[in-house]
């Protein structure tokens, strides 16, 4: 019987410890590449932006490969949970709602929401202004759960779409009135492109912390704590050793992270 219990016993040590730098091999993260400049693929089947050099980076420095894992974003928390992939790393807002479900990284970047429209409308961010207009909006995300939480229930129609290309082909096409999205995704993918010349903000920043989150990071499991653990050193040292930053400045001319 003791030699039982003493194989118990090394075995529960051998759970406890769990994975270690060393022994991580390759990190799958769940990615869905419709929101440039954070992640686009290429017409060769390539995936970049800079969620996509933000987890090379991570996995360097963990020595570890990278592999990414396309899926929409609103099933990613889903996906996750079934083990799909290791991590979210796909521009998700740390909110209290997905802090029920999953566990998530220390902050990766800020994520400011703004609405876009057709210059020189008159449409503002608010209940009162889009009553009887379609906005769209993309499926699972942030902007949605907003647009559901305070514009729908005061004659609204909030429209979801599956990615944010069908999102933006409605806003171009007429058939939504304005769109919800990041910003900064809709400033540089989007506004400061050709297909976005037509169009602007309109209205200010919103500011919502109960729908919209804090900023956002890397969805993990709630039970892998030394995961969480290696990618938070890693993200403390590609801080540290200015990796961060070279690679803010390629995407941007401001800091995402302040």
């Amino acid at each position: 019987m003791k030699k039982v219990f003493a194989a118990m016993s090394l075995a529960l040590m051998a759970v406890s410890i769990g994975v270690s730098a060393k022994e991580l091999k390759e990190i799958r993260f769940g990615v869905s590449p419709d929101s440039p400049p954070f992640e686009l693929k290429m017409a060769d089947g390539k995936l970049v932006g800079f969620d996509i050099d933000l987890g090379n980076a991570i996995c360097e420095k963990l020595k570890a490969e990278c592999v990414w894992v396309e899926n929409d974003f609103d099933g990613m928390i889903p996906a996750l949970k079934a083990k799909k992939f290791d991590g979210v790393l796909s521009s998700m807002s740390v909110t209290e709602k997905r802090q029920k479900q999953i566990a998530f990284s220390d902050k990766l970047f800020n994520a400011p929401v703004r609405m876009v429209a057709k210059k020189g409308s008159t449409l503002l961010p608010s209940a009162e202004s889009l009553k009887g207009k379609r906005i769209g909006v993309q499926q699972g995300t942030t902007q949605e759960t907003y647009a559901k939480t305070y514009w729908e229930p005061q004659g609204v129609t909030v429209v979801p779409y599956q990615n944010q290309d069908l999102n933006l082909a409605d806003l171009l096409s007429g058939r939504v009135d304005a769109t919800l999205q990041d910003a900064v995704q809709a400033d540089i993918g989007f506004l400061k492109t050709p297909r976005g010349r037509d169009f602007a903000f309109a209205g200010p920043t919103l500011n919502d912390p109960e729908t919209l989150g804090n900023g956002t990071a890397i969805g993990l499991r709630k039970d892998d704590v030394e995961l969480r653990q290696l990618i938070n050193q890693a993200l403390a040292d590609i801080h540290k050793d200015g990796t961060y930053q070279r690679l803010e400045q390629k995407y941007f001319s401001f800091s995402i992270y302040e």
